[in-house]
């Protein structure tokens, strides 16, 4: 006779255990915007051991110039806050161990986010079900997906030919830095996709508001589906005025966090669609807490990206598949591997780049490489 299957209300959280991996970016992939060149991630690997024999992985993925986290980063937190807040703790809830997390190390939500997708993939995998589920979905089984462009000329024609022979279809284009130059540049996008392809801008909040008054009317020659955050993330009433006087979508990325900046971004009527993270929110669940609140109030999301590995593209495409309200028009960035010269995963994520389908198996659904696994055990050895 078979062992019963450990319950998840029975479980306590023994361990947290981290491994720190820094990926090759793909050249002909790199992507440069307002707020710099994205060469470089430093990421951790978390996993979760529990009492009842179950383990959950995470991944916090953050980069020093926009979130202030990395890997080093993290793994200090980890090791001297985390884990003594939340070990020897029950697993369930999990909110309650993200409440925990939160007393125990202030703001710093990618680090709490990569062991949060570790609490919720062990959980998850205890209940026998995909992370979705435990979400509260599935509403969808697949998620259209989209790849940043950047670069001039001969580079931004090898960044579009590297992303369309890794099958994406759907692309945004980073601008934010002068008007006409970044006119310019979607110009040489929408040519090279041509005039039916999926093309958005992303200017990161590099523009001034009479920058981005100028800029939006340029770009709208070249036919771009939407424009990302045009303005400075705190430039709310700046963001309604341009939403108020462009036909463009504008979509909020670094001006929308946690549910407090959500809040007043709504209040504000600021956005039409509101890019949702794993990392930003806090966690998976927090990301699909923001996604039903923006619906609620009429407002679309998508799942935005840190240029997450793939245990963190995993937590993405759960989010995704769980999140009311997920825009049908506008592609979420969920890249992972494609981004990077090798991945962590045993196997890829289920998709074709021009989307990516929700794992079936329990949990993330994903595994790591045997190479990586050895390596955690070692490190918590």
């Amino acid at each position: 006779m078979s062992a019963p299957r450990p319950r998840a209300r029975d479980a306590t959280v023994v361990a947290l255990q981290t491994l720190r991996v820094s990926p090759r970016v793909r050249a002909e992939l790199l992507v440069s915007g307002a707020r710099g060149t994205h060469d470089r991630s430093d990421f951790l690997l978390v996993r979760v051991v529990t009492s009842a024999g179950v383990e959950g992985l995470g991944e916090v993925s953050a980069t020093l110039t926009w979130s202030g986290e990395d890997g080093a980063t993290a793994e200090h937190a980890i090791r001297s806050a985390l884990a003594p807040a939340i070990v020897g703790q029950p697993l369930v809830p999990v909110a309650a161990l993200e409440a925990r997390m939160d007393r125990a190390l202030a703001a710093s939500p990618f680090t709490k986010a990569g062991v949060s997708i570790a609490l919720w993939d062990a959980y998850a995998r205890t209940l026998d079900v995909p992370l979705a589920v435990a979400l509260g979905g599935p509403l969808r089984e697949q998620v259209p997906i989209k790849c940043s462009l950047s670069g001039d000329g001969e580079r931004l024609r090898r960044t579009y030919e590297a992303a369309r022979a890794a099958g994406f279809r759907a692309f945004k284009v980073k601008v934010g830095l002068d008007p006409d130059c970044d006119a310019e540049r979607l110009r040489q996008a929408r040519a090279l996709a041509g005039e039916q392809a999926f093309l958005g801008a992303d200017a990161n909040g590099g523009w001034s508001r009479a920058q981005a008054r100028r800029a939006v009317a340029l770009l709208q020659a070249h036919a771009p589906a939407f424009v990302e955050q045009p303005l400075a993330p705190g430039d709310l009433a700046g963001l309604r005025e341009l939403r108020e006087r462009s036909d463009l979508p504008i979509v909020l990325d670094e001006s929308v966090f946690g549910l407090e900046d959500l809040v007043a971004a709504l209040r504000a009527e600021a956005a039409d669609v509101v890019s949702v993270y794993v990392g930003k929110a806090g966690g998976p669940a927090r990301a699909v807490e923001l996604a039903r609140v923006a619906h609620a109030f009429g407002v679309e999301s998508i799942v935005g990206s840190n240029g997450e590995l793939g245990v963190g593209a995993a937590a993405q495409v759960h989010v995704a598949c769980a999140a009311p309200g997920l825009a049908p028009a506008i592609p979420s960035d969920v890249i992972g591997a494609h981004y990077y010269d090798e991945d962590v995963l045993a196997e890829p994520l289920p998709g074709d780049g021009a989307h990516v389908r929700l794992p079936d198996a329990p949990g993330l659904g994903v595994r790591l490489r045997d190479d990586l696994l050895e390596q955690l055990t070692r490190a918590a050895a």
